[in-house]
């Protein structure tokens, strides 16, 4: 009987008509539990207000995560002082936004104004590494939108600057420091819910409609190419959720599958990465269809000797409503986690680190690292379909 069961099941499903037929098998033939995991939905923390506190202002705002940075330096004790950009439009949004901000007539009016300790930008890309430099210079610690460093060369100067200075470059890798579940997911991962991490996959798929883009967004000059971008994210993550201190990438490509008015544009790249005790996998692209509900179906699978997580960040396309959905398996059960109230950390860590001095918020080798990933993988990558 056993063995007629595995022929039919290797066999008959192997063709067209044993696929369609598979769908009306009970899932207990495959060993599935024929039913939903109850939904842990995670309560509202009762926090205090934060204890510490900064004046921080704003230079550049050409990215819409300005305001997620801006409302986490907020939330974590921080208070807007000034912005300055060079675009009316994107200014007439923001002072929509904060009303209370004074507006700077000028870069300098904010780099030399000694009662403000932190810096945010979320610039073009390219000019956020030379932002932070003067900001630093001027003994003020730095929050940049990813990318935060775009080429080597601003890599080793930001390195050098920062090191003379002690001051703080902080790249706000939002897709982990500002998602409920990555943070629940850290949480988890650090409690030993799976045992050792020995892998990580990332997955970053976007929606393009290039007519919302500005021109700069397809100069990989200006905008440091799909990997660089994009990809500091995932390799964040591998370092976060690996617990690796030293890492390096082992293959990288890129292709322009779908973009052929911007030939030096880039709509696809993946790259593998490996510290001395784990792997990682990263693959992002521009490919996100217009049927999905929202802009991508991020996911990040991490593996463990004892189980594994995978997170659906934006989306549950099997159903659940909204984002934030975390599931864990593990050798006693399988576990959903609904974390939408999850609180998250970071501007509050950083607000805190800027006053004490520490680096609870993100390390600065791990800041670093994970750009340094990205720019190499971004160097290396062999160029697909050209």
């Amino acid at each position: 009987m056993e063995s007629n069961r595995r022929n039919f099941l290797t066999k008959g499903l192997s063709s067209a008509a044993g696929i369609a037929a598979a769908s009306i098998l009970p899932l207990e033939l495959f060993g599935g539990q024929g039913t939903l995991t109850e939904p842990i939905v995670l309560p509202k923390e009762k926090r205090a207000a934060p204890k510490d506190s900064i004046r921080f202002s704003v230079i550049g705002i050409n990215h819409g995560h300005i305001y997620g940075m801006v409302n986490s330096l907020i939330q974590g004790g921080g208070t807007l002082v000034a912005v300055y950009a060079k675009e009316p439009d994107l200014l007439q949004q923001f002072t929509k936004r904060y009303p209370e901000v004074r507006i700077a007539k000028s870069e300098v009016e904010i780099i030399e104004d000694n009662n403000i300790q932190l810096i945010a930008s979320a610039a073009i890309p390219v000019d956020r590494a030379p932002i932070g430099i003067r900001a630093m210079k001027a003994g003020k610690d730095y929050m940049a939108d990813k990318p935060g460093i775009v080429t080597f060369e601003q890599f080793n100067e930001v390195k050098k600057v920062q090191k003379e200075t002690g001051r703080i470059y902080s790249i706000t890798y939002s897709e982990r420091l500002a998602n409920p579940a990555s943070v629940k997911a850290g949480e988890l991962v650090k409690a030993g819910a799976i045992g050792k991490v020995v892998q990580l996959i990332g997955l970053g798929p976007h929606r393009m409609r290039p007519e919302s883009r500005p021109e700069w967004f397809f100069e990989p000059e200006k905008a440091g190419g799909i990997l660089c971008d994009i990809g500091s994210h995932q390799c964040d993550q591998f370092l976060y959720y690996t617990d690796s201190k030293e890492a390096e990438v082992s293959f990288a490509q890129t292709a322009n599958f779908n973009i052929p008015n911007y030939p030096d544009y880039r709509d696809f790249g993946d790259m593998s990465v490996r510290s001395k005790h784990a792997t990682g996998y990263i693959r992002i692209d521009w490919f996100t269809p217009e049927g999905l509900g929202t802009w991508g179906d991020g996911r990040t699978f991490i593996l463990g000797t004892e189980g594994y997580i995978e997170m659906r960040k934006y989306v549950d396309i099997a159903g659940r409503e909204g984002g934030n959905h975390l599931f864990l398996v593990n050798q006693k059960e399988t576990k959903y986690f609904d974390c939408k109230n999850v609180h998250m950390p970071y501007g509050e860590q950083l607000v805190s680190d800027v006053v004490h001095r520490t680096e609870t918020a993100m390390t600065q080798d791990h800041c670093f690292l994970a750009t340094e990933l990205a720019l190499m993988g971004q160097k290396m990558a062999f160029q697909l379909n050209t």
